[in-house]
């Protein structure tokens, strides 16, 4: 079920309504209630893969109670790989068993042998990087004796599959999730204002920016061949907004969402493409991929402690590993390739936690230094996504050529042109907005609240017209939906 359908603008106001008026009065009830909703809104794609979340569920639920009471060293290893390769044995199934069985092939073959195995018809179930790796955080932490297993297999079971952010996170941690199902929850009349501006906001993002950008990223890099460098850049340029008003938007929707029914998640986008080098890109962006791998790879191998080479070969596993979570294709792993060597340079010269502030904090502009590094950043970032989107490594590879030949400084030229320049202007209100907005948790967040309220109303239909305006008429799925 897409948060931008009619289908979910029919669910959700039931699901709150019951949510409140009908089982407010038992927690037990209102978290049954969140189970079979949440089963409801996953299976909508197909009922099929709600067995997958059920397993998952199970499994941790169980390992978590025996880590609890297992005190021998040997046995909870044992029981935590039960856990780890039953969550990544099912994720690297779905999500990468033809990439290998194809790669496999072509090493065969590439030494001249005949080697032609059967690949599977495998579809790719909704969100399975994420509610696994959700789930995967609390036995790892369980084990690692930094959570407390629980007894409340509904609460649990609850946890692992709360609708909002089940498909796309943000992939929240045990710690600060589940407990906020073990407390009463009592109607919060501003909290649900608030989530609701915040999931108006990500419809913007999604149905006005990243819809639109997603009409001629599709168009260019889907047909490479026949355009000029300045109309491929312009079609990197769409795209470096399309993945951001697509995912941010998500997670705006869904964080919005949670708070209607009195849940906190944490915050997943801190406006990254103001970010002024990439160290700070990385605290911006998916943060919550971001920390799990910080936490439950990174660390682990040793983080940035130990020698030059240690700090070298961590930083490109972890980036490496980010790109392969992404999907099974080699243009994921060469834009994790890439961030790295954007990364590494900063922690070599431990210059890689030097902006942790907010860019211009109490100023309405940077100074040129942070506009330059901004604009620096930015430009690296953009040339990433050209590899993250293309087809193929070699369609990448020829789509850069191209950019960086003399065809760069030909005029673009394409059909709908007039409504790309629409587009582009909407980009650059939106962005003005996100610069303004970027000390709050979101750039609407204050939007209106120091006038009265018919005057805030006014704000929120003029929000509603523009999406309406400016919407797309085919909905397209979130592009994270894949991963």
């Amino acid at each position: 079920m897409l948060f931008n359908s009619i289908d979910f603008a029919v669910f959700l106001p039931i699901v709150f309504l019951l949510y409140w008026l009908v089982f407010s009065k038992s927690l037990k009830k209102q978290n049954l209630f969140l189970i079979l909703a949440s089963y409801v809104f996953y299976g909508w794609w197909d009922w099929r893969f709600l067995l997958l979340i059920l397993i998952s569920t199970l499994v941790d639920f169980y390992v978590g109670k025996k880590l609890g009471q297992e005190t021998a060293p040997k046995k909870r290893k044992l029981l935590l790989w039960v856990s780890v390769l039953t969550n990544l044995g099912m994720l690297g199934f779905f999500k990468y068993f033809n990439f290998f069985i194809e790669n496999f092939t072509s090493a065969f073959t590439f030494f001249g042998a005949s080697f032609q195995p059967n690949t599977l018809n495998i579809i790719l179930p909704v969100g399975i990087s994420f509610y696994t790796f959700q789930t995967l955080s609390y036995t790892i932490d369980v084990y690692r004796k930094k959570l407390t297993p629980t007894n409340d297999g509904v609460a649990f079971s609850a946890f692992v599959c709360f609708f909002p952010q089940l498909v796309a996170g943000p992939i929240e941690r045990a710690s600060n999730l589940l407990p906020q199902f073990y407390k009463n929850r009592t109607f919060n009349y501003n909290n649900a204002v608030d989530g609701m501006r915040q999931i108006l906001w990500g419809l913007i993002k999604k149905m006005v920016i990243a819809d639109n950008c997603a009409v001629y990223a599709n168009l260019f890099f889907n047909n490479s061949g026949d355009y000029s460098g300045s109309t491929l850049l312009l079609g990197a340029l769409f795209f470096t907004f399309q993945i951001y008003g697509d995912f941010s938007g998500y997670s705006d929707i869904a964080i919005g969402t949670s708070r209607l029914f009195g849940f906190d998640l944490h915050k997943n986008f801190a406006f990254p493409y103001f970010s002024r080098d990439f160290a700070e890109f990385w605290r911006r962006w998916h943060i919550s991929l971001s920390t799990w791998f910080r936490d439950y790879v990174y660390i682990p191998l040793g983080g940035s402690h130990g020698g030059k080479w240690m700090k070298i070969r961590n930083t490109f596993i972890i980036f490496l590993v980010s790109g392969f979570w992404h999907g099974a294709n080699w243009t994921f792993i060469i834009w994790g390739l890439l961030n790295a060597v954007y990364f590494l340079p900063l922690l070599l010269t431990n210059k890689n936690r030097i902006n942790l502030d907010i860019v211009a904090q109490g100023s309405n502009l940077p100074t040129i230094k942070d506009f330059l590094k901004i604009a620096l950043t930015f430009t690296l970032t953009v040339f990433a996504w050209i590899f993250f989107r293309a087809e193929s490594g070699v369609v990448a590879l020829q789509i850069v050529s191209e950019i960086f030949s003399e065809s760069l400084f030909i005029i673009p030229s394409f059909e709908g042109k007039r409504l790309a320049v629409v587009t582009a202007i909407l980009i650059v209100l939106f962005m003005i907005a996100e610069w303004f907005g970027r000390e709050k948790a979101y750039a609407s967040a204050d939007w209106g609240l120091h006038l009265k309220r018919p005057l805030r109303w006014v704000i929120y239909a003029i929000q509603l017209f523009i999406i309406f305006q400016f919407m797309e008429t085919d909905k397209s799925p979130f592009i994270y939906f894949q991963f």
